[in-house]
This record gives structure tokens, sequence and C-alpha cells, in this order.
């Protein structure tokens, strides 16, 4: 599994011209489960989502994460949503291929799977729809913007190709 994770000072996610999510300070989550992926690989990608030290401490330095924003015990805003694109090959010519994507059905089970673990270790998390037109707002903060794999480098179709 795969994530896109961008530092915001808020985000949020409508569909249809009503909120499904939306966060304050934290970080805003794009999850894409791809062909082959697993409980235990959304379980490894959550670690790093909600333990990847992307906010400042008191001396500007990237050391606290998601779940301590402000050194002092306060958790960030989490808001996750699907986003099967994540798993694009763009090699050849100039239309995008999905197949390293995972089936519809795996990959909402994982992101279900994923946004239940993450309801059950962090305090405030929030959700898209899955396989909704969704618009996304954000103010991105710093900017901060990190590509999160849980797979292993070489087991990754992106990096082999």
């Amino acid at each position: 599994m795969i994530a896109l994770i961008q530092r915001v000072l808020r985000a949020e996610v409508t569909v249809a011209g009503r909120s499904t999510g939306a966060i304050g300070p934290g970080l805003l989550t794009f999850v894409c489960a791809e062909r082959g992926d697993t409980e235990a690989l959304a379980d490894k990608l959550l670690a790093k989502v909600i333990g990847y030290r992307v906010f400042s401490d008191a001396q500007g330095k990237m050391n606290l994460s998601v779940q301590n924003i402000d050194g002092a015990g306060r958790s960030g805003g989490l808001l996750l949503v699907s986003q099967f694109t994540l798993a694009a090959d763009t090699h050849n010519g100039m239309r995008p291929s999905f197949t390293p994507a995972a089936a519809p059905a795996d990959g909402q089970r994982l992101f279900d799977y994923f946004v239940e673990r993450a309801r059950a270790a962090h305090s405030d998390v929030q959700t898209g729809e899955f396989g909704a037109d969704m618009q996304v707002a954000l103010v991105n903060d710093g900017p901060v913007t990190f590509w999160l794999d849980a797979r292993a480098p070489s087991a990754s179709p992106r990096l082999n190709g």
C-alpha cells in the first residue's frame, strides 16, 4: 500500500456539495491499495503515517508526528482519502495505466480496514468517500509532502519498471 501525506493547516473533502470530512492542523493522507496488498501492509503503512515525523519541534526540526504535533501531547487531525490513481503506471505513452491498482472490491476492503485501524489508533480521523467524485480543499503547511510505501523497495512495481 502507498500513501501521499501532506502536512496541512486545514483540509476538507466534499462529495456532491456535502462535507464528508474536515480537519484542522494535521495530515491529509491519500491512500492507495495495489494488487497483492494485504492487511499486514495496511498496518505497516498506518504505522508509518501516524508515526512519521513531519511537524516541527521547538527548535524548528521535523521531530513530531501527527500524534504529537505540538510536543505537548496534542494530536492533529488525520483526513484519509482513497485515491487509486497513486498506483498509476506512467512509464509509457501519454495515458496512465491503472493495472498496478487493486481491484475496486479489494481496494475498498483495504481502505475500510485502514480507516478502522486508524480510528483505533488515533483520536481524530476523518475520511472521504471511497469511489466517489470528491473535491479536496487544503492549505498545505510548508509545503510539506511525502510519499510513503509499505512495501520493501525491491517489491515496489513502480521502482522496478
